[in-house]
């Protein structure tokens, strides 16, 4: 702290050049100045105060731009990004190579599967002393094993996020799965393999293309399941058998267009008597829903009784890393209207009907403002303003080279924005977003040590170690106690509708003020 003394000498000596300087100190503004303090301890001065050479706005910046484009940064991370630009760190992160979760899934199960084997052998030693290790016994022992499932997705994702340097994709890939979403709370639960291989097509694709991303969720057999439309056959009234029309349904809701006609800058088309104009009706649903018909598994797993996919096959037999194939006899070959406009012909291959549907839901209109505004929610805040949203989708439209649909220009013009640079939008009662659960936890974790520390760990030959550091390093979730109390997980959303609603409304200011709290 400064002595009296020592801020009457400041003061005077500003009267005294008022005439030569601006009336303000600092940032420059310190010719002629001196300033002392009661303590130079590790090497601080006075000077310091006003020359601007103490002043930390630009790693202040530097952490709020973290916080929007990461899973989580050390001082380090803020460090580093203040002194390149955030330009450059982007574009660092656009080439930065990436791992799969399937991969580290694998590997890691392939681990857990060994300890596993080798506790359970360990206890039948000890419960039949002397007892041969037949064939029988060790088929009985690994049948004791379940997995790889939802927990070892966890694992691989937790791994990903603490350790890899591609932050932007892992957080991009995070934001994806929110607006196309599967979840574990559901069969899928039971097959990591599934889960993973879903996960894996934002982390390809975060910067891809996001028609890319429609086709492969499209034909993920994750999506077939949860959305019901693996095994969804073409019409047949004598034996009461329709089209599903869940999928349908939400590719256009969800994925697409949304409920309601936009302008480019997101808000909502009205017709002449004032009202919204809805993007599709009922019947655009069932007509929709014929495209999506005949899809059925590529493969079969490893199992006693099927060897050649059909379908109309149980799930649980399906290869889950293969995409969805086309069963001609059973896609609806009738002709098709899409939303009034396309005409899909009759007798067309089913894949044909699919590709351009998904063409058409693509170049609507719509697309642009309703994905740009979601990754925005998701990256920067809540209730961005029309300018915002439409610069970033005029992005989506075109990429500066004639490209719909580039993400890695997409997510660079909302990071980027003046909108989510600018101290003025800070002041802002609109500004900003409540961090989610997932992520106060990761950015926590990403910003403490990483340690590791086990109890007791079984190795092959039975010996136990002692307590002390993994000899490998694994930084997994290791308790569900973690997604008990956030009531939040990757891909564990509730329901396809995700954790929130872009358009949910909290009681109280919120909703009187007409702002949005995600």
């Amino acid at each position: 702290m400064m002595k009296q003394s020592t801020v009457v000498l400041i003061m005077l000596m500003v009267l005294g050049l008022q005439a030569q300087i601006p009336p303000f100190i600092g940032a420059g503004n310190n010719d002629g100045i001196t300033v002392t303090s009661s303590s130079s301890y590790n090497g601080h001065a006075g000077d310091n105060t006003i020359d601007g050479s103490g002043m930390d706005a630009k790693l202040m910046e530097a952490s709020r731009f973290l916080a929007q484009s990461t899973m989580g940064y050390d001082l380090a991370e803020i460090e580093r990004t203040a002194a390149i630009g955030m330009e450059a760190w982007i574009d660092n992160q656009l080439t930065e190579p990436f791992t799969l979760l399937t991969p580290q899934m694998e590997e890691n199960w392939e681990l857990i599967h060994q300890w596993s084997y080798d506790h359970y052998l360990r206890m039948y030693k000890e419960d039949n002393p002397g007892a041969p290790i037949t064939d029988e016994v060790m088929e009985r022992i690994e049948n004791e094993i379940f997995g790889p499932y939802a927990v070892n997705f966890h694992y691989a994702w937790w791994q990903n996020t603490i350790v890899n340097s591609d932050q932007l994709r892992q957080r991009i890939a995070y934001a994806l799965s929110q607006i196309l979403v599967v979840s574990t709370q559901s069969d899928l639960v039971d097959h990591a393999e599934a889960i993973t291989g879903y996960y894996d097509i934002f982390l390809r694709h975060a910067f891809g293309n996001y028609r890319d991303i429609l086709s492969e969720v499209t034909l993920h057999p994750s999506m077939g399941l949860y959305l019901s439309h693996y095994n969804n056959p073409r019409e047949i009234p004598e034996e009461n058998l329709h089209p599903d029309e869940n999928y349908a349904r939400e590719v256009m809701q969800l994925f697409t267009i949304g409920l309601h006609e936009l302008n480019p800058d997101g808000t909502r088309r009205q017709d002449a008597d004032g009202n919204d104009i809805p993007t599709y009706n009922n019947n655009d649903i069932k007509e929709m829903a014929k495209v999506f018909t005949g899809l059925g598994a590529d493969g079969v797993m490893p199992n006693p009784w099927v060897d050649v996919p059909f379908f109309g096959m149980d799930w649980y037999l399906a290869d889950k890393e293969r995409p969805l194939v086309m069963y001609e006899e059973w896609h609806e070959k009738s002709s098709k209207t899409i939303l009034g406009d396309l005409e899909l012909p009759p007798n067309r291959p089913g894949m044909e009907d699919i590709s351009a549907t998904l063409d058409y839901l693509f170049e609507h209109p719509n697309v642009g403002p309703f994905v740009s505004r979601q990754l925005i929610q998701r990256l920067v805040k809540s209730n961005p303003s029309p300018g915002y949203i439409s610069r970033v989708a005029a992005v989506f439209n075109n990429n500066g080279s004639g490209v719909r649909g580039d993400l890695g220009a997409v997510v660079k013009s909302i990071l980027l924005d003046q909108e989510a640079r600018t101290c003025d939008e800070q002041q802002h009662p609109d500004n900003g977003h409540l961090m989610e659960p997932l992520l106060r936890l990761t950015q926590i974790a990403k910003a403490l040590p990483l340690a590791c520390f086990r109890d007791t760990m079984i190795v092959v030959d039975g010996d136990t170690l002692d307590k002390g550091p993994c000899p490998e390093t694994y930084y997994w979730l290791n308790s569900f106690d973690h997604s008990r109390y956030l009531r939040q997980a990757p891909l564990g959303a509730p329901s396809v509708f995700n954790f929130y609603l872009p358009d949910h409304q909290p009681v109280g200011d919120f909703a009187q003020l007409g702002l949005f709290g995600p």
